[in-house]
């Protein structure tokens, strides 16, 4: 599959733009597209891409996965890791369901069907999320069947499920792999480790969902996109589904108490507001079977994790200083 192109999809966001890296890094000609959706600023994604877009062997398509010409997008390409869609559980609810099920589901199947029809490509990779599984603990251990607790989810797994059914239906290889709590540098800004740090650094009050007692499978970026790139060429049977997870459970709690360490800070404030709709009490993959299946397993712990996100958030910070500098005004003026 080296020889011809990899398109990766959502190429600008925070997985995505760590993902084109790597494939660059191991020799890989990737194609990327993204639509640069106002989810959150642009121009933050674009700046994802800073490293990648001075690489000979990447090339951008900024288009919509739901209007792109796939027959052209598609030329070359023997591999896809599928990671564009809609985000975010919380906003999911009421009228928005709609783009969901437009960026999620259909985009999906618009992409399956011109891959299924492409005649090169040979394997699709989709990134599913651990909103899939419901909020029962035991059921995420034992492997239950999968029950959404909120509209994300249940786009997520529409389109997991077609995935499985066009690898079955049309003989596409295919894999889902079931992010868990993915964090590190360039995390989304909704997302808790972001707004945490960003909290910090600012002296204000951390805002928390809930008591703080839920208990997240925070797996590093770096990490899911080692098991990402693995999956690629791994043996694997048709319509396989992973988990790709830390394997190490950690309460939103310890998390805060982590970063307070970090950034030097005694026990910051914290804001709690009511739980969130579609929030669960509690993510743990199981990841035995995707270690057989892959030879992977995530080695960065929490806190070394964590010190790297801290770092690209200051860093940052350092490099939009100068702007806001060009903002004040003139002495004596």
């Amino acid at each position: 599959m080296s020889d011809g192109w990899i398109l990766v999809t959502g190429a600008a966001g925070f997985i995505g733009s760590h993902l084109c890296e790597a494939l660059l890094e191991q020799g890989w000609r990737v194609r990327g597209l993204d639509a640069f959706t106002e989810f959150y600023d642009p121009t933050r994604k674009r700046d994802n891409l800073r490293e990648a877009m001075g690489h000979p062997g990447f090339a951008l398509v900024e288009d919509d996965l739901l209007h792109v010409d796939l027959g052209a997008t598609l030329d070359g390409v023997t591999a896809i890791v599928h990671l564009a869609g809609e985000p975010g559980v919380s906003t999911s609810w009421g009228p928005s369901f709609r783009r969901y099920v437009e960026r999620n589901v259909m985009a999906t199947q618009r992409l399956l069907e011109a891959a299924a029809h492409s005649g090169t490509v040979q394997r699709l990779v989709y990134a599913s999320s651990s909103s899939v599984y419901g909020g029962e603990a035991e059921a995420l251990i034992a492997r239950a069947e999968p029950r959404p607790y909120s509209p994300y989810g249940v786009s997520k797994l529409a389109a997991e499920t077609l995935v499985g059914a066009y690898a079955v239906g049309h003989g596409l290889s295919t894999v889902s792999l079931r992010y868990f709590s993915v964090y590190g540098p360039r995390q989304r800004p909704d997302m808790a480790a972001h707004r945490f740090i960003e909290s910090l650094l600012d002296g204000r009050p951390l805002t928390v969902f809930g008591d703080g007692s839920q208990v997240r499978d925070f797996t590093y970026v770096g990490d899911i996109v080692a098991a990402t790139v693995r999956s690629l060429t791994a043996d694997l049977p048709p319509a396989a589904v992973l988990d790709v997870a830390s394997g190490r459970p950690t309460a939103v709690s310890t998390l805060i108490g982590c970063l307070n360490e970090l950034l030097g800070v005694a026990g910051a404030a914290v804001q709690q507001c009511e739980e969130r709709r579609g929030d669960v009490p509690r993510t743990e993959g199981n990841i035995a079977i995707t270690q057989q299946r892959l030879g992977w397993a995530a080695t960065t712990d929490l806190r070394a994790g964590l010190q790297r996100q801290v770092e690209w958030h200051t860093a940052l910070r350092r490099r939009r200083e100068p702007d806001d500098l060009a903002l004040l005004p003139a002495v004596g003026a």
